[in-house]
């Protein structure tokens, strides 16, 4: 899942956005409203974290010129506006959940779980597909309860599959939501990932549950009778 921090605060900013990157998330971050406004342009995220007090655009800005046209991408707002009018401001204006600062980096990612996990209807923490299951909190994955030794980038890839169950899903999208961006459609780099995943998965179950779909992407279910 593909994720956005607005702070322009540097070192909060940066302690964020590396926490996040070691439970898994991709993370793009910016520091004023107007790269914030760029990114959201350019770019479709999961999750956007947003800062009120920005240099350049105002946080608030950002939030309701981001709503004008997208209803469905989840914003965690983090402020130091912490009056009960400024929660119900923001929370009006679109947020979908609000954090006073200062905050610990463990609440934060409670609400990072909490929003995400929202945003695809997944009730559970556990996401599961026959013998196999993940669990979104731990990230850890298991075939009949025993652990599977995965990467961050094929958990990534495998959380994104099971999530979506039921549909293909291309390579673009897994570059939009589990890559940072860095590669491209015509770089080996995916197919070498989901093609570990695969074996992994072949080997613990006696089968692949990944099947491509000409032209559409990646699919996950159960056994093929």
């Amino acid at each position: 899942m593909r994720l956005l921090v607005v702070e322009d605060e540097h070192s909060l900013r940066e302690d964020i956005a590396r926490k996040l990157r070691l439970s898994g998330y991709e993370v793009d971050a910016c520091a004023d409203g107007e790269a914030a406004l760029e990114a959201l342009a350019a770019e479709r995220y999961d999750l956007v974290l947003l800062d009120l007090n920005l240099p350049k655009v105002d946080g608030m800005q950002v939030l309701r010129t981001l709503r004008r046209h997208d209803l469905e991408t989840c914003v965690l707002i983090l402020s130091a506006r912490s009056e009960i009018a400024d929660k119900v401001e923001g929370l009006d204006a679109g947020a979908n959940d609000y954090l006073s600062k200062p905050f610990h980096l463990a609440e934060l990612e409670a609400r990072v779980r909490s929003l995400t996990r929202r945003k695809f209807i997944q009730q559970d923490v556990c996401l599961c597909c026959g013998r196999l299951s993940f669990n979104t909190r731990s990230r850890v994955a298991a075939v009949d309860g025993q652990t599977l030794a995965l990467t961050r980038k094929e958990s990534g890839v495998l959380e994104y599959l099971l999530l979506h169950q039921g549909r293909p899903v291309s390579q673009e999208e897994l570059i939009e939501h589990v890559w940072d961006g860095s590669v491209d459609s015509f770089s080996n780099s995916i197919r070498v990932h989901i093609s570990a995943l695969r074996k992994k998965l072949r080997a613990a179950l006696g089968y692949d549950p990944i099947r491509n779909r000409i032209g559409e992407g990646y699919e996950i279910g159960g056994e093929v009778q």
